[in-house]
């Protein structure tokens, strides 16, 4: 039997995200618990559109000055609406389709043929749905390394490119039973799949299209920090969809994924208040949001794999980790990724994929490594995946980046960078100074 056999036998949450690897009788669950599952992952779903629209967009908006709010708001909201419609043609066919290890087949493009019922009973179309809100949230946060300064026609076509030839072939590698999950990486919500492909991406994208102007020498301060802890909010809220509902079931996995998720969270979130306050003197608003943050970004890929004491666990690592690679990138590297997206979702992506293999073990309240998976071998898989996912973002997204640069253009001009995107690209201002 192989590992994938294996691993789906033992753990029915994953089962559902390693699409039809095995598949289970009708009689497997009861329609009482069908029914259960469907309402459950109907309503993740919009828990985890609710994250982009309008926790990330707000979250995002506060960040940057007055004059930019409305066009950050406007590039998730537009980024949202290009990958639906994008995931609906030929992505989820290609992410789940039957076909090679790399890459699935286009036998259910434009949504043909749905009917395929998961393990747990729900039916594709939910699946289908709640895999569409990863699709759109992970494009949006490679948006944060450029706000102020990038072409609304560059964002426009990048993220659609972006998210056919890197997270596509990535969620096939790992949820859609291609290379990496036949080897056994584990990837329970989204910890190479989403934040380790998009933070890389950040980083290159940030590191190509260039610093915006005054950066590092004048600090760039966030316009609204009230805005910024309401949008964090709503991504902590949305998260339980997000991690919980990859359990794909209303049951114990989904519980402890979330239980984990929000003691990772409240962990990080005081782990960073904590360094902050000790290093300039003061806790910040910001410093405890983004270590939120950090905390969720970090939990993810184990979050269904870890008993409540590896949630904490996971969250310290996370806020200390993220901490330290926010600065380094920005004052040693000078690197200007505007939000942090690299540091706190890439870094805590990956630190969270690597964990998951000592924090799954029983001893420490996880349920255990699978069939005869050593924690050594387990190490080495989980690596593979960071290290094959976090390539394929370099080198597709250098690609992508010259060839949409080529026909959009990059960034705006100096003058309509210093009068704010708002105005110089949309016509309009979020707020009203007469």
């Amino acid at each position: 039997m192989t590992v994938l056999a294996t691993i789906v036998r033992r753990l029915p949450a994953l089962s559902g995200l390693l699409l039809w690897a095995t598949p289970a009788p009708a009689a497997a669950v009861s329609p009482g618990q069908a029914s259960g599952n469907g309402a459950w992952v109907l309503t993740a779903s919009a828990l985890v559109l609710f994250m982009t629209l309008p926790g990330l967009a707000l979250f995002y908006g506060g960040l940057v000055r007055a004059r930019n709010l409305l066009s950050v708001l406007m590039q998730c909201f537009a980024i949202c609406c290009v990958v639906s419609i994008l995931w609906a043609a030929v992505g989820y066919s290609l992410a789940f389709g039957d076909g090679s290890p790399l890459i699935g087949g286009l036998e259910q493009a434009f949504l043909a043929h749905l009917g395929r019922v998961q393990p747990t009973g729900i039916p594709e179309a939910a699946f289908v749905m709640f895999q569409m809100t990863f699709a759109i949230i992970t494009p949006a946060l490679v948006i944060g390394a450029f706000p102020e300064r990038v072409r609304f026609p560059f964002v426009l076509l990048f993220s659609a490119l972006w998210l056919l030839l890197v997270y596509v072939p990535v969620v096939h590698w790992l949820w859609g039973g291609g290379w990496l999950a036949r080897l056994g990486t584990i990837d329970f919500a989204g910890g190479i799949v989403v934040h380790t492909t998009a933070g890389v991406t950040a980083l290159v994208v940030a590191i190509l299209i260039g610093r915006r102007r005054g950066f590092p020498d004048h600090l760039i301060p966030p316009h609204s920090p009230g805005i910024t802890m309401a949008g964090a909010g709503m991504l902590w809220v949305g998260w339980f969809g997000f991690n919980g509902g990859s359990a794909l079931a209303a049951d114990a996995s989904a519980a402890g994924a979330i239980l984990a998720t929000h003691l990772a969270a409240a962990t990080a979130a005081l782990t960073w208040m904590a360094i902050e306050w000790w290093r300039i003197g003061k806790p910040t608003s910001i410093g405890i949001v983004t270590g939120s943050v950090a905390g969720l970004a970090s939990v993810t890929p184990a979050s269904g794999f870890i008993g409540p004491l590896g949630g904490v666990i996971i969250g310290c690592a996370g806020g200390l980790v993220c901490f330290h690679a926010t600065g380094f990138i920005k004052q040693r590297l000078r690197i200007d990724d505007s939000l942090d997206v690299f540091a706190v979702h890439g870094v805590g992506g990956m630190l969270g994929s690597l964990l998951v293999a000592p924090l799954a073990l029983a001893a420490l309240g996880g349920v255990g490594l699978v069939g005869t998976m050593t924690l050594a071998r387990q190490i080495g898989v989980q690596a593979l995946g960071v290290a094959a996912a976090a390539a394929w973002s370099v080198l597709v997204s250098v690609a992508i980046i010259k060839l949409a640069g080529a026909l959009t253009g990059l960034r705006v001009d100096a003058e309509a960078e210093s009068d704010g995107l708002d105005l110089s690209v949309h016509g309009e201002r979020a707020y009203d100074h007469s």
